[in-house]
C-alpha cells in the first residue's frame, strides 16, 4: 500500500499501457492517425479509453451520451462495450474531425450504436430533455469546450437515470487548476466545475489521476 501516487517516468508509462491494457488493431490504427493531426492533443488515453470500456461493463451500460466526439475514439471505445441495441448519443460540432472516426466505427461494426448529433450540444441535450428522455441514460462523457462544462453538467444529470455516471474530462487541466496566474476562461470554468462537483450532494464523486484528470460522478 502507499499514501501516495506513484511517481510515472516515460519507461513506466510505456509499461503501463503495454501491459495494463488490452489493445485491439482498429484502436490502434485510429490513435495513429489522429496522432496525425495538429489538434491531437484532443485525442483521450489508451488507458484512459480501456477504463471507460471496463466502466460500460461494470455498469451493464446501455444508453449512453457523448459530448465532444473529436475523431471517435471514445465514442468507439464506449460503443464496443455496449450490447448489440446500446446506443451512444454523440454530440460534436465538426464533421471534419468526426469523419475520421466513422471508418472506424464501421470496421469495428459498431457504427449502428452511434447516433453522432452535428449541432451545438445544449441544443442537443435540451431537445432530449424536451423528447421525455430524462432518467433513461446510464451514462455520460464531457469532453468538449470548457466554459460550457457547467451546462453539460446539469443536463447530463437530469438525463441520468439514478446510480448512472457522469465523468468529466481534462479536470487537471495540465495542473493549471493549481496555477493561480491561469485565470483564463477555460481554466475558471474548469476550477468552478470541479468545486461545484466536490459540493453537489446530488452525486457522490471522485476526481482520478488519470489522463488530465477524470472526475466521475454518480447521481444519487
Amino acid at each position: 500500500m502507499s499514501a501516495k501516487m506513484t511517481q510515472f517516468s516515460d519507461e513506466l508509462a510505456d509499461y503501463l499501457r503495454t501491459t495494463g491494457n488490452r489493445d485491439t488493431e482498429i484502436l490502434a490504427a485510429l490513435r495513429e492517425e489522429t496522432a496525425k493531426l495538429p489538434i491531437a492533443m484532443m485525442q483521450i488515453s489508451p488507458e484512459q479509453g480501456a477504463f471507460m470500456y471496463n466502466l460500460m461493463k461494470i455498469m451493464g451500460a446501455k444508453q449512453t451520451i457523448e459530448v465532444g466526439t473529436f475523431t471517435g475514439y471514445s465514442a468507439l471505445v464506449v460503443a464496443m462495450a455496449l450490447p448489440e441495441d446500446g446506443k451512444v448519443v454523440a454530440c460534436d460540432v465538426s464533421d471534419e474531425w468526426t469523419q475520421v472516426g466513422k471508418p472506424y466505427w464501421e470496421k469495428a461494426g459498431v457504427s449502428h450504436k452511434i447516433d453522432l448529433r452535428l449541432r451545438p450540444a445544449v441544443e442537443t441535450l435540451d431537445e432530449m430533455i424536451e423528447n421525455g428522455e430524462s432518467g433513461n441514460y446510464d451514462f455520460a462523457f464531457i469532453d468538449a469546450d470548457k466554459s460550457n462544462y457547467d451546462a453539460y453538467y446539469e443536463r447530463a444529470l437530469v438525463l441520468l437515470r439514478t446510480g448512472g455516471v457522469i465523468a468529466v474530462d481534462n479536470v487537471l487541466w495540465g495542473g493549471s487548476v493549481v496555477n493561480e496566474e491561469r485565470q483564463d476562461d477555460d481554466t475558471k470554468a474548469i476550477r468552478a466545475l470541479n468545486q461545484k462537483i466536490h459540493d453537489d450532494d446530488r452525486v457522490d464523486m471522485n476526481m482520478l489521476p488519470l489522463g488530465d484528470g477524470l472526475t466521475l460522478a454518480i447521481k444519487r
